[in-house]
């Protein structure tokens, strides 16, 4: 998000996709009775950019039958008042957040703390009430909070390496790697316990919407993240050697390597609310411009649609 200076997520290794695929950058970057989730769908090939798509997508769809802090202070984890929920593996949900507060962080977090076991949030120099928010939303689920008293985006690699860090030391299982204007959709609460339970799949990865206003997401030919599938929820594996890109922008929120890894695609779609306010929208040309002014990183002729007054816009339907 822009206005906060945090991490956008719209990055290279979010996907290795290209930039005609939308979202900045090379490429991107309710708990009731279950019931029977839209089965994953198997890599079988894909393009050397690591990313499905729709065509590609929409084939698999066929194909598949449905299945039966040196850096930082750290704050000691609160302690939780539930374990994990019985008969699946843990879920630890991290996020870089900064000046959060009057955005979209109380809203995202209350429809996380629904299914998740832990917490590890990096707080990059927030100097409003953001790590308050954090606590008091998650209040009852462990929460580590590592607070960084001098930001790192000018140099995001290093701030996702230390995010990185800060969640291996949890020992985690299963990994949700979002951003502070990411939610899922409704059902995502309802099916990800048959996700991680899938035993021959490390990875999954999702449709992500850029949504223009509360109901709405934008698709053109700058816009078109939701025509991809990105990864944003893994499984760790301690004997497998991750590998960073070390890009100062877009660098990507997970590690750039981790398409060897086994890894399948999800029909459960994903909402990026950052771009749904035109002053949000302003905020983040405006850093574009400052941190990547000739599209060195990412997508010149994209930063500068960000402004476009008539752009397409997409009803959103749960």
């Amino acid at each position: 998000m822009l206005g906060g200076g945090k991490a956008d997520g719209l990055s290279t290794a979010d996907g290795g996709g290209s930039k005609a695929d939308g979202g900045v950058g090379p490429a991107d970057g309710g708990g009731g009775s279950c019931a029977a989730a839209e089965p994953p769908l198997k890599r079988e090939a894909a393009s050397a950019d690591g990313l499905w798509s729709a065509a590609e997508a929409e084939e698999q769809l066929r194909k598949t039958p449905p299945a039966d802090s040196p850096d930082g202070t750290a704050e000691p984890a609160a302690a939780g008042d539930a374990p994990p929920a019985a008969g699946r593996p843990k879920l630890t949900l991290t996020m870089v957040v900064k000046n959060e507060s009057r955005r979209f962080l109380r809203q995202v977090l209350l429809e996380h703390r629904k299914y998740i076991d832990e917490a590890v949030i990096i707080d990059d120099g927030s100097t409003d009430n953001t790590a308050d928010i954090c606590r008091e939303v998650l209040h009852g689920i462990p929460l580590h909070l590592v607070r960084n008293d001098v930001s790192k985006f000018h140099n995001e690699a290093a701030l996702r390496m230390q995010q990185w860090e800060e969640v291996i030391k949890t020992n985690p299982e299963w990994i949700l790697s979002l951003d502070a204007d990411e939610v899922f959709e409704d059902r995502f609460a309802r099916d990800i316990g048959l996700l991680l339970q899938e035993e021959s799949c490390d990875l999954f990865c999702f449709r992500l919407y850029d949504f223009w206003d509360d109901n709405h997401y934008r698709e053109d030919n700058y816009w078109r993240s939701h025509q991809s599938y990105r990864p944003f929820l893994l499984r760790y594996r301690e004997e497998f050697a991750y590998v960073w890109n070390d890009t100062p922008q877009h660098c990507g929120r997970l590690p750039e390597n981790i398409f060897e890894l086994p890894h399948q695609l999800s029909n459960l779609r994903l909402k990026h609310l950052g771009w749904s306010k035109p002053e949000y929208r302003l905020d983040k040309y405006l850093r574009y411009m400052l941190l990547d002014p000739d599209g060195q990183y990412g997508w010149k002729e994209q930063y500068q649609s960000i402004l476009d007054q008539q752009p397409k816009l997409v009803p959103w339907v749960e």
